[in-house]
């Protein structure tokens, strides 16, 4: 029976699962067989997968299509012991990119506990605790700051390490931080339902008593996302998602910070400032749902805090520009870049979003298809960009070549324009440290890697390594618009999939550059500079301590400045621990000056015609810091 809880529609499990047997036999064997395509024939990890986790997901697709064939409607089975095989199928991998969707009507709906629980450590012990409950849900001696010691009768840490197993992260780090998130909430679109109806949970309360509740599940409505990657756009093309960890934030926001639980990218009429914050106030933004900003106090100094939940925007010239904006109001002394949680989304706001932090020029990640012959018909179709919105051109040569040499992979080529990842140059001059946790994936690990290569500042994680997510993916729906665009393909393999059930598979690999060059982000992620264990205060006072280290790593660091002022025949120069700037006027050198004092004038004959100017600034022969101005 549905009813509100908390402002919030539910509906018990066991009710929800009644109305949930919808396939017939014959669409669970179309569901394999484009299964069997997809693993075989396009997933780009699958030589990695295979060797890493001595796994065979082809073979055991194959047995499963065998056993549908020899299958009556009378002796198939449940659905959801289908569901869940093809999952486990799936979810064998281990790679959060590749994923079974679940279809209708399981798709759009997720399934919750009334509360959240996270964990923190005093030295090496874990310990579990209630950060967040439901509005309106109330139990005796239970809420916030009540510590979890057992789930279901089992130690809670037990708990989440078998849970873990059944989760498809790339290494111990993320799985762990999988098998604690799912304990309370499972988006049904990829996970096959709680097989357990209620909870019990064990907790100590404030009062030293313990105490046990049982919870039923409940289901509801997640909220939509803001992409359809189904779609054939140049954000469904260049997408980098983890789609569970998007699905879970969707989910946390509509449930417990309803605040900012918004059905759209962008909040027109948003009540925004053009003051810089205060200290310890926060900064409002029309993307509330993807930016938090705000100034901190920390025992090292007053500084920047700009959380970045997603990356998964449709406009990633939008997402940069508020980015920037938000940027400009915060303290200038140091910023901490916190994208813990952040499952990722549009690879290009990832790599547009570097430049604005470093004067140096921005590599892209390049990306390489796995050399099939279905990879390669996909490239040929795509060489000359027919839809304007995908161009594989740069891959259709080493694709073509590597079917005659055996070559397993193509060339590496980057997916993000490399002009438009350099446009408009370096936006923020304080030092940055940017956070990290093991549920970081996909487009944030790309971000979080070309962070490290590039030297931009220090990583401080809280988890030995980010999840490690190292891939573009692509929807078994975009793949047959693909092989239906220009113009359909008689020999097109992709069928429609019964249900609404939809499937998505790691189509280009994500390779590290500059000083690791050639490294696979896929499985091993990223490893932070720094290490910080969550305390009891982070989790329950808003990260107290871990925004106190980021502030020592900040304070440590030196605070350049760089303000260009462009008149007819001169720059003048505001500058900050600089001693030489070099000029260029519309790509070409014209002029270099030492610095010495904060402001300086540089002649420069005709600059106030020019389109564009950059300023380069050196400290002792190091460039830190530029300036691009756009003039025209």
């Amino acid at each position: 029976m549905t009813e509100p809880a908390g402002g919030v529609a539910k509906q018990e499990l066991q009710d929800f699962l009644r109305t949930a047997d919808t396939l017939l036999l014959d669409d669970r064997r179309v569901l394999v067989q484009q299964a069997l395509i997809l693993i075989e024939q396009n997933y780009a990890h699958r030589p990695l997968k295979e060797a890493m986790h001595a796994v065979n997901p082809v073979q055991r697709l194959r047995l499963l299509a065998q056993r549908l064939g020899g299958q009556t409607p009378a002796t198939m089975g449940p659905e959801w012991r289908f569901h869940a095989e093809l999952s486990d199928i799936f979810n064998s991998v281990r790679d959060l990119h590749t994923n079974y969707l679940l279809p209708e009507p399981y798709a759009g709906k997720v399934a919750y506990l009334p509360y959240l629980i996270e964990e923190y450590h005093e030295g090496d012990e874990r310990h579990y605790v209630v950060t967040l409950t439901v509005e309106g849900f109330t139990a005796p001696g239970f809420g916030p700051g009540v510590e979890v010691t057992h789930w279901n009768g089992v130690p809670i840490d037990r708990a989440v390490e078998v849970n873990a197993d059944r989760c498809a992260g790339g290494n111990p780090a993320a799985r762990h931080a999988r098998g604690l998130e799912s304990l309370t909430i499972r988006p049904l679109v990829l996970h096959v339902p709680p097989e357990e109806s209620w909870v019990v949970l064990t907790y100590v309360g404030a009062d030293g008593i313990v105490r046990e509740l049982r919870e039923q599940w409940r289901v509801t409505d997640n909220l939509p996302s803001f992409v359809n990657a189904d779609r054939l756009t140049s954000a469904a093309v260049a997408q980098g998602l983890d789609l569970a960890g998007d699905e879970v934030g969707r989910a946390v926001r509509k449930l417990y910070v309803p605040a900012v639980a918004t059905t759209h990218e962008t909040v027109h009429g948003a009540a925004l400032t053009a003051e810089p914050a205060e200290p310890g106030a926060e900064v409002p933004s029309h993307m509330p749902s993807i930016f938090r900003a705000r100034s901190i106090v920390t025992p090292s100094g007053t500084f920047g805090h700009l959380r970045v939940f997603s990356f998964n925007v449709n406009d990633p010239g939008e997402f940069v520009a508020e980015f920037v904006r938000l940027a400009r109001l915060l303290p200038q002394d140091g910023l901490v870049l916190d994208v813990r949680g952040n499952g990722g989304g549009h690879i290009h706001a990832a790599e547009f979003l570097l430049q604005t932090l470093t004067p140096k020029p921005i590599t892209p990640e390049p990306a390489q298809f796995v050399t099939t012959a279905l990879n390669v018909r996909l490239c040929d179709r795509h060489q000359e960009n027919p839809t304007g919105v995908v161009d594989l051109a740069p891959w259709c040569p080493s694709m073509n070549q590597a079917l005659e040499t055996g070559s397993v992979y193509s060339g590496g080529f980057p997916i993000t324009p490399t002009s438009a990842a350099n446009a408009i140059g370096q936006q923020y001059f304080g030092p940055v440290v940017l956070v990290t946790d093991a549920r970081c994936y996909s487009a944030t690990d790309i971000f979080a890697a070309g962070f490290q290569d590039h030297g931009i500042g220090d990583v401080l994680g809280v988890d030995d390594n980010t999840g490690a997510g190292g891939a573009n993916v692509w929807t078994h729906q975009l793949l047959k618009l693909l092989m239906e665009s220009p113009s359909p393909d008689p020999a097109n393999p992709y069928l429609p999939l019964p249900g609404g059930a939809n499937m998505r598979a790691s189509i280009r690999r994500t390779l590290r550059v500059h000083g690791r060059a050639g490294t696979p982000v896929e499985d091993l992620g990223v490893v932070p500079d720094h290490r910080h264990r969550m305390t009891r205060r982070d989790v329950l006072e808003g990260n107290v301590d871990l925004l106190a280290r980021a502030g020592e790593l900040l304070a440590a660091r030196p605070v350049r400045g760089l303000e260009v002022r462009v008149g007819a025949d001169e720059l003048t120069l505001t500058t900050r621990l600089v001693d030489r700037v070099d000029v260029y006027v519309d790509g070409r050198p014209r002029a270099s000056h030492d610095v010495t004092a904060q402001e300086v004038t540089v002649p420069v004959p005709g600059v106030g015609s020019a389109r564009m100017v950059r300023v380069e600034a050196y400290q002792a022969g190091d460039l830190v810091a530029a300036r691009t101005v756009i003039i025209g």
